[in-house]
Formats: C-alpha cells, structure tokens, sequence
C-alpha cells in the first residue's frame, strides 16, 4: 500500500535513463499521477502508456484513495504519442499493433468507466492522445492559454479509441468536428462544448483543483460516486428498456448498501456526516 508522497520505484525502471515517466503520490485521499516526460512534451510511448495502466489500476482499487488527478510537468499537457515511437511501430506486426492499441484503449477505459472520479489538471496545450486522456476524466479544468486538439488527421492517423468515449461524453454532435479537424481550439471553445469544466489563472489552478477534490470526497459517498459511474458507463448508446433495467439494478444496490444506510439516518438524524 502506497505511503503519503511515495513516487513508485517500478515507474522509474520503465524509463532507461532511471528518471521516472510518471509520478505516483497519495496525499489527503487523493492519487496524484503526473507525467513527467517534459522535455518531450510529455509524449506517450508504450512504457509510459504502461506505467500510467498500472497507476490508474492501483489507484482505483486502493481502499485509501478516492479520486484521482491526472497532471504534467512542464509547459505542456500532453503532445500525444511520441512521434518516433509511432514510427517504429510501423514494422510491428499485426498483433504487435493490436495489442499495443489494446494497451491505450483499457487507459481510456480505466480513468472513464473506473470507480473513482478523475479530474484532469491541465496546465498546457493537450493535443491528439493528450487530449485523448483529458476526454475521458469527469472533470477538466485548465488554464486559459491551454489548447485542445486531436490532431491526428494532420499526421494521417486516427483519433480511434477517443472517439469512442468522446462520443458519449459529449454527443456526435459536438464530438464530430472536433475529431474531423486537426486545428486547435481554445479553452473557451472547449468549455463552450463540454470538453472542460472550468478555466482557471496558471498560479490558482494547483490550489483550484484541490480545493475541488477535496470538497467532492467529503461531501459525496465513494460508493454512491462508484455506481453512477457504473450507471453511466453502461447506458450510454443502451436501448431505453435496457437502459432501465441497468438504472433499476443499480438503485437497489445502492438502497442496500452500508453507505446508503448511513447516509439516510445521518439526515433524519440531523447529525455531521463526512464521506
């Protein structure tokens, strides 16, 4: 189990220059992974892919963390994949590429169907897989300067795996132009179509967002924010009776759980209740 502050050592011998690709930390109930390959813009190749499945997983099952922030160092967010490991791939094989897709596609699906809310920090431009992991956290804030882009078609690549989830987050509507047009949008424009919750000054955005998590873990029950997520995961592009039946099985388990109970005689018993 993971200590206050702890950085991972088995993040740091993914990287062959021992410098860790991601930083690890849980502080106040909350998971901390940060990538740390600023001098590359914080690109993603495969064993940094690899460090943040193993984050992310260790996260959502750890029973003393809550929620998790994803962030960077340095002036950028994410530039998405690393170009040169792109082309190295292209002698892969069939499989190779198959599975390496794999790989990105359960980190996308990790952070968005996981049962722990996921707050992305974004402290700078987040382009094509950058993007692609702002797209799938509940909640995005970020500073004014940040731009957001899937900026694959400009390489004649493919925002494949984000369009999946970015279609239920946001709709069609909305999620089309964005993956059909490599050109860059501002923070404004992403708030304006629900790409990101709320902008924020670079010198409060640190302060912002822990001020948001902690507020969320204290008022809200971790297992009543784990079955919404579920709920939500499942009804998204579900027929409306099948989406009903998922809503009802749903709602029983969270009537018969201990969080439930708990919660129900605190507000007839008018008494403090802190998650």
């Amino acid at each position: 189990m993971a200590s206050p502050g702890l950085i991972y050592a088995v993040y740091n011998s993914l990287s062959p220059r021992f410098v860790p690709m991601i930083e690890y930390r849980i502080e106040n109930r909350v998971a901390t992974i940060t990538l740390n390959r600023p001098d590359k813009k914080n690109a993603l190749n495969p064993a940094m892919v690899q460090a943040l499945n193993q984050a992310v997983e260790d996260a959502m099952a750890n029973d003393e963390v809550r929620a998790l922030v994803l962030a960077a160092h340095g002036d950028v967010f994410s530039a998405g994949a690393d170009l040169e490991s792109l082309q190295a791939m292209q002698s892969w094989t069939e499989d190779e590429q198959r599975q390496d897709s794999l790989r990105l596609a359960k980190l996308y699906q990790r952070l968005y169907s996981g049962p722990k809310p996921v707050i992305a920090m974004v402290q700078g431009h987040a382009l094509a897989g950058g993007c692609g992991l702002v797209s799938v956290c509940d909640w995005v804030f970020t500073v004014p300067e940040a731009r957001f882009a899937y900026t694959e078609a400009a390489i004649g690549f493919v925002p494949a795996m984000v369009s999946v989830f970015l279609c239920r987050k946001m709709g069609e509507g909305h999620a089309r132009p964005l993956l059909l047009n490599a050109a860059r949008i501002t923070a404004a424009k992403a708030l304006e179509c629900g790409l990101v919750y709320r902008i924020v000054e670079q010198e409060t955005l640190a302060a912002t967002v822990n001020e948001f998590v902690q507020q969320l873990i204290k008022l809200n029950s971790g297992n009543s924010l784990a079955l919404t997520k579920k709920l939500l995961s499942q009804n998204s592009g579900q027929a409306l009776e099948q989406a009903m039946i998922n809503a009802i099985d749903v709602n029983v388990e969270a009537r018969q759980s201990e969080p439930c109970r708990r919660g129900v005689a605190a507000f007839l018993n008018k008494e403090p209740l802190n998650w």
